[in-house]
């Protein structure tokens, strides 16, 4: 028999910088370790995870003196849900911590000559920002190590089947971390998510099991605009029609203020409701948000910015970037429903968007129809597909070119065809720096980099977006 392995545990490790990704850095013997949940000052003691020959990632066990610089976080989840991993440090903290993350990965991974980065646009509101939660309904819970050691001292049974509702505890797919209050979205969220539960223990539903694909209740998306309507849609594991009007004039009568209420029947083993169709039950099956004097139809499947009033401001910065005056042709890459070409557009003499999903091109559509903009054309397919020459040969050569793609960056031979079509300026919104660096060192073939500002869109988690200007060389 192989004999196990003991794990390397250090002891007084000084916690020395910020590395990335929400990770802290120390080194000990010339050695890099990366270590999870420690901030700067901290001295710990861990265990490695990962032990190669230049690195190690690791994972505090014991603090033995916390920073000065950290705070006390405010939500009762903190350090158990992954969802704000930064809750123990001040936010003007996080913000130098974010800005220093976009440099670092801009000159490390681009290697491009860089101007000096514009100051970090942070949020007002810290709290409550997010429109939209996904919640998970599991049969499974994860026992927080402090509550499983107290129960066992206290020789009382350690229970984590039932209903449960939260988000998925991290690495694990079928446990969530059952959540008494989430601090990301405004009320009445958490309202209704425990209504829903109540509702399944008062009715003897079960939740879904991932593990066996039994039970009927899955996911609830809740989407809360600033305009004040709100929609949810509730996900469930079989067609049960009784069941589920039984369940939605349940919401009804507790939540009369919801204007849109919907519900997805998936039969899939995994939880994408992208190649389904939610049945609106009551209300016109969107709800409409705001940004600046537009007006945005958000469905149950649409893409929008999570977090509203950062949106603006961060449109804001890719409309400055973009120099518009006008008389420009603009191309509107990855657009989803069209959020910022249709923001842009009172300056553009022409928006081209180019989207994946086709139902996020019909709610772009209907966007610039709500806005009574007749200048914009969108189209549906994959980007590096549709974007040949032929398509810019019927569509005019682009003045500027917008790009906002996923976090896997832009595809290498979209980058090749920027390069190719030469378009004067190039704006690249990212939510993901280091994807970003890539590509910007791809570009730096015929583009420069002459502006940079990142704009925090999530408090309390290492995520940051970042927008870059490209000007072609002369």
């Amino acid at each position: 028999m192989k004999k196990k392995k003991q794990p390397i545990i250090l002891q007084d490790i000084v916690v020395e910088d910020y590395a990335a990704e929400g990770k802290s850095l120390a080194k000990v013997n010339g050695k890099v370790i990366f270590i999870e949940r420690a901030v700067p000052g901290d001295i710990v003691d861990i265990q490695l995870t990962k032990n190669k020959k230049d690195w190690a990632e690791a994972y505090p066990i014991h603090f033995k003196k916390y920073a000065e610089l950290r705070t006390t976080p405010f939500c009762e989840h903190f350090g158990i849900c992954g969802g704000c991993q930064w809750q123990m440090l001040p936010y003007a903290q996080q913000l130098i911590y974010k800005q220093k993350q976009v440099a670092d990965n801009l000159s490390r991974i681009g290697k491009v000559l860089l101007p000096e980065m514009l100051p970090i646009i942070g949020a007002e509101e810290t709290e409550y920002y997010r429109n939209k939660v996904e919640y998970t309904f599991a049969t499974k819970r994860f026992v927080p190590t402090q509550e499983f050691n107290q129960l066992k001292s206290e020789g009382l049974p350690v229970i984590n089947e039932g209903n449960y509702a939260g988000f998925h505890a991290k690495g694990m797919f079928d446990k969530v971390v059952e959540i008494n209050q989430c601090h990301l979205q405004e009320e009445p969220s958490n309202a209704l998510r425990k209504a829903v539960v109540a509702f399944c223990k008062d009715n003897n539903v079960a939740m879904y099991d991932v593990k066996n694909h039994t039970g009927w209740l899955r996911n609830m998306m809740v989407r809360i605009a600033t305009t004040g309507e709100w929609m949810a849609n509730i996900v469930v594991g079989f067609d049960d029609q009784k069941l589920i009007k039984q369940l939605m004039e349940f919401v009804l009568e507790k939540f009369p203020t919801i204007t849109t209420l919907l519900y997805t029947i998936n039969l899939k083993l995994n939880d994408s409701i992208y190649d389904l169709e939610p049945v609106a039950y009551f209300g016109k099956g969107y709800i409409l948000e705001k940004l600046e004097g537009y007006t945005f139809i958000i469905s149950p499947k649409s893409f929008f910015q999570t977090n509203t009033k950062q949106a603006e401001k961060l449109y804001s910065v890719t409309r400055d970037f973009a120099e518009l005056n006008g008389t420009q042709t603009v191309y509107d890459l990855y657009c989803g429903t069209g959020s910022i070409g249709i923001f842009v557009s009172d300056k553009a003499k022409k928006i081209i968007g180019v989207e994946t999903v086709p139902e996020a091109i019909e709610d772009a559509k209907k966007n610039a129809a709500l806005n009574n903009i007749q200048h914009t054309s969108f189209f549906a397919g994959d980007v590096i597909k549709i974007c040949d020459d032929q398509f810019f040969a019927e569509n005019g050569k682009p003045d500027v070119v917008i790009t906002d793609p996923p976090r896997a960056g832009m595809h290498e031979k979209l980058v090749q065809k920027l390069l190719e079509v030469e378009a004067p300026l190039i704006v690249y919104v990212s939510c993901n720096p280091s994807t970003q660096a890539r590509d910007l060192a791809l570009l730096d073939a015929k583009y420069v980099i002459t502006k940079i500002r990142p704009v925090d869109m999530f408090p309390h988690t290492h995520h940051i977006e970042n927008v870059v200007q490209l000007r072609l060389r002369s």
